[in-house]
């Protein structure tokens, strides 16, 4: 999901790609921040066929807001696992939440090493290996919990709950609840949430015919873990050493770019757009980030100038549940990438068009 966990929309979850990430990384870097985003999602053990449906006991709207404040009102620590096909992956993850200030510490156990610490919107990345520190604000975060209490959420319009019994994760007895789209411009959730808090221990996205896109899911957690605020501030403050990088990120809005979508994609809502500064030393281009969300699955448009040498070919990649789809607009180069199926970014590629 961007069944961002906490839940948003993303909001990744919407789980917003690093606007500084390099082009060649943009798909392996918006999949890190996954794990930084969907901060205690957790993933797949093959589901016995026992689930037999039952009749609901909450509503889709009832369980996420569960699992959100869950995550909200609980300090844990623990090994998160993320499978995509034969592609697996694990982070250590520190989380503690007050009521209102967040904060987590993500350290990789695979690939290249990195610390991420969040603290609300602030993020802050530290690469050993190159001694940069890499500072950023994720607006997106939060909006999934805004969207429930508000009348423009629509996830009861375009998402059911099904619930399947119970198992055990990570030693935690769990409810297992699917989050199921009622259109084929959405992907669909099994989720495993900790019966007495509703943490979300375990998540599995769904494609055609329940099809597991990506698994995410806690080898081992520790509850009501004695994680301390102050020491991760502390962390996050401790740049000695390391250059910092702070991307030039500008607010506004896809009308002022000079986009538009000529027809809305059912249950995609508009959430932000910022321009960032072009990725190649002296150049004045820009690039756009256009993000959109229905609640859960969030879709992002990144629109920058059309460069024959780089933007050779039109394709599409998949990389578990995120898609993208590339495509050229005049004299501009389209990426659109989300974790949805491809039928839906077409459908967002076929409406964007320049008004100027």
């Amino acid at each position: 999901m961007t069944l961002v966990f906490p839940f948003h929309a993303t909001f990744s979850r919407c789980a917003q790609m690093p606007p500084v990430a390099p082009k060649s990384d943009r798909l392996a870097d918006r999949w890190s921040m996954r794990v930084l985003v969907v901060m205690a999602s957790l993933l797949w053990l093959p589901v016995q066929a026992q689930s037999t449906a039952q009749v609901p006991t909450r509503s889709v709207n009832e369980w996420l807001t569960r699992m959100h404040e869950a995550s909200n009102q609980r300090a844990y620590m623990g090994t998160l696992v993320v499978t995509t096909g034969s592609t697996m992956s694990a982070s250590r993850i520190w989380h503690v939440c007050d009521g209102t200030q967040q904060m987590e510490r993500v350290e990789t156990l695979t690939g290249t090493p990195r610390t991420t610490i969040r603290r609300n919107s602030d993020v802050i990345t530290f690469v050993p290996e190159t001694k940069v520190a890499w500072v950023e604000k994720r607006e997106s975060l939060g909006l999934f919990p805004d969207l429930l209490r508000t009348p423009s959420n629509q996830i009861p319009e375009f998402y059911g709950a099904r619930e399947s019994g119970s198992e055990r994760v990570a030693g935690h007895l769990a409810d297992v609840v699917e989050i199921m789209p009622k259109d084929g411009l959405r992907f669909g959730y099994r989720i495993w949430a900790e019966k007495k808090t509703g943490l979300v221990v375990k998540m599995q996205t769904l494609g055609e015919q329940g099809a597991v896109l990506e698994q995410v899911a806690f080898s081992e957690l520790q509850l009501d873990a004695p994680v301390r605020m102050d020491k991760l501030q502390q962390l996050m403050r401790d740049t000695k050493g390391y250059a910092l990088l702070k991307p030039v990120l500008k607010k506004t809005t896809a009308e002022a770019e000079g986009w538009r979508l000529k027809e809305s994609v059912p249950g995609f809502l508009p959430m932000s757009c910022h321009t960032r500064e072009s990725e190649t030393p002296g150049a004045s281009a820009t690039l756009m980030q256009w993000v959109f969300s229905d609640g859960l699955a969030s879709v992002s448009l990144f629109v920058e100038p059309y460069d024959a040498a780089s933007h050779s070919q039109e394709k599409t990649a998949v990389m578990g549940a995120t898609h993208s789809i590339t495509r050229r607009i005049g004299n501009q180069w389209l990426t659109a990438m989300g974790e949805v199926p491809h039928a839906t970014l077409r459908r967002f590629a076929g409406a964007l068009e320049r008004t100027r």
